[in-house]
């Protein structure tokens, strides 16, 4: 129990700094995607360094028989889970992103085609 609540902890907390880093730079002006990218090679050190220091703490109570199995749960589960961290939780929100900008370009293209009947002779070149 103690491992589960020292994993879900490190990865909470690097799963929020990571989304809340993305949403500093699409509220800058930065292109979600071009965010994404960013975002994922600046954190990723931060990331990595926490979760190496954790897994090497956790190796110094690998040779206790009691502790030995929380030992080497911490360690594969931070591991698994920097990984996902860094390739899975940058990635979830594309596909919204992609429909949000799906439907803009439909709405703009419905706008025009609504402007050109209205107008066409503004359209047409004499």
């Amino acid at each position: 129990m103690i491992g589960m609540i020292a994993l879900a902890g490190i990865i909470v907390r690097n799963s929020i700094l990571l989304v809340d880093f993305i949403k500093q730079q699409v509220a800058a002006g930065m292109n979600f995607h071009d965010a994404v990218i960013q975002s994922a090679a600046v954190r990723a050190k931060p990331i990595a360094l926490t979760a190496l220091a954790a897994m090497l703490g956790a190796l110094f109570i690998l040779d206790d028989p009691i502790f030995n199995g929380l030992a080497i749960s911490l360690i594969f589960g931070i591991l698994v889970s920097t990984l996902l961290t860094l390739v899975v939780i940058p990635v979830l929100p594309l596909p919204e992103t992609r429909s949000l900008q799906r439907n803009q370009k439909s709405t703009r293209t419905r706008k025009a085609h609504e402007s050109y009947k209205s107008q066409p002779q503004r359209f047409l070149r004499a």
